[in-house]
């Protein structure tokens, strides 16, 4: 008796067919990326962000704080680094802290 093709695939793979298929990508990195940046950034961190926006490869935050954009403007390279291992892949290229 011959499997169907469905029936072979892993759940995982499954899913991520279903996801590359309907271009589904970006809502879910838009929304994993929050909980990256909060994760990652701390509580402290996470109290003076106010938005937190992911547009084609450019991550755009929000802060209520001047004083913690201007700290964290001078490691944005290494912000980048951590969130991008974080999400497994090379999805932020560039960091806009508002």
């Amino acid at each position: 008796m011959k499997k169907r093709k469905n029936e072979e695939m892993k759940l995982s793979d499954l899913l991520k067919s279903f996801v590359d298929e309907n271009k589904l990508d970006r809502g879910l990195n838009q929304v994993k990326i929050r909980d990256v940046w909060n994760s990652q950034m701390g509580p402290a961190i996470e109290k003076y962000t106010t938005g937190i926006k992911l547009k084609n490869d450019v991550l755009y935050v929000q802060l209520s704080s001047s004083v913690l954009r201007e700290e964290l403007s001078y490691g944005k390279e290494k912000i980048i680094r951590i969130l991008n291992e974080e999400m497994g892949e090379e999805i932020i290229s560039k960091l806009v802290l508002r």
